[in-house]
């Protein structure tokens, strides 16, 4: 396992770029939202990919003050992707992005994808944030959603990642981690569960990428320098996602 801290964000001489990416489950800030804000300042990502934004009242003020706190800005999501969202960093450079409702279960929370297609320097990627069904055969059809929605993006290289409200045994998780690599399993650094803050015991959030992306390190920001337990703790009932990944830069 990787110890020590990550990569520093950086554009490296031939165009490929080191990015940080941050998955989290916000819990419509219901809980500690300057803790929420430290802790995601404090793993300073360039890509921010949340679930359960807030989706109703005002929700677009409330995930605007979460991005300033966190010196940060909104991609995309939100209550018009059903919960999940993108923030970034201002080194980030848009191509574009699409919020996506999925099928309605009748008598199942509605879900949804945020997704977009950033440039850091010369490299190029697209992003996604997820939150999947709490029941299993809803679940694994939005797993293969995810795949399609991803290769739909038309680029060389992607990121996704969120709630799979599933463990790495469960059929969902294989069929994401079949495609794509799993980036805690990939080079593990830090902390491996992220459910519940105050009784780790289960990892049901991941980052995955698709192949070229090279993961630097993957994992659970618990005892990192800036990241109290105690504000892991307040912030929300999920722990997050810190990854960094050195994306090749574009073809032509």
């Amino acid at each position: 396992m990787v110890t020590g801290s990550l990569p520093n964000s950086r554009t490296e001489p031939d165009g490929s770029a080191v990015v940080r990416v941050l998955s989290y489950n916000i819990r419509s800030m219901r809980d500690d939202t300057a803790a929420l804000a430290r802790v995601i300042a404090a793993c300073a990502p360039d890509l921010v990919l949340i679930q359960e934004a807030p989706r109703f009242f005002r929700w677009r003020k409330k995930l605007a003050r979460l991005a300033a706190a966190s010196d940060l800005v909104i991609l995309s999501g939100g209550a018009s992707a059903a919960g999940p969202a993108l923030l970034c960093s201002l080194r980030a450079t848009v191509e574009r992005t699409e919020d996506v409702l999925l099928p309605l279960t009748p008598g199942l929370h509605r879900r949804g994808f945020a997704t977009a297609v950033v440039r850091f320097g010369g490299a190029r990627i697209g992003v996604l944030s997820c939150h999947l069904s709490l029941q299993k055969d809803e679940r694994y059809a939005q797993g293969g959603m995810l795949l399609d929605r991803l290769a739909a993006l038309g680029v060389d290289h992607a990121v996704a990642g969120g709630d799979l409200n599933e463990r790495p045994g469960g059929r969902t998780f294989r069929r994401l981690a079949e495609a794509l690599q799993d980036a805690w399993a990939t080079k593990p650094w830090l902390g491996e569960y992220t459910s519940t803050p105050a009784d780790p015991h289960q990892r049901i959030d991941a980052i995955l990428t698709t192949q070229g992306v090279e993961v630097l390190g993957c994992g659970v920001p618990v005892g990192m320098p800036g990241v109290s337990e105690d504000d892991l703790r307040a912030a929300t009932d999920h722990l997050p996602v810190l990854a960094a990944l050195r994306v090749p830069a574009a073809r032509g």
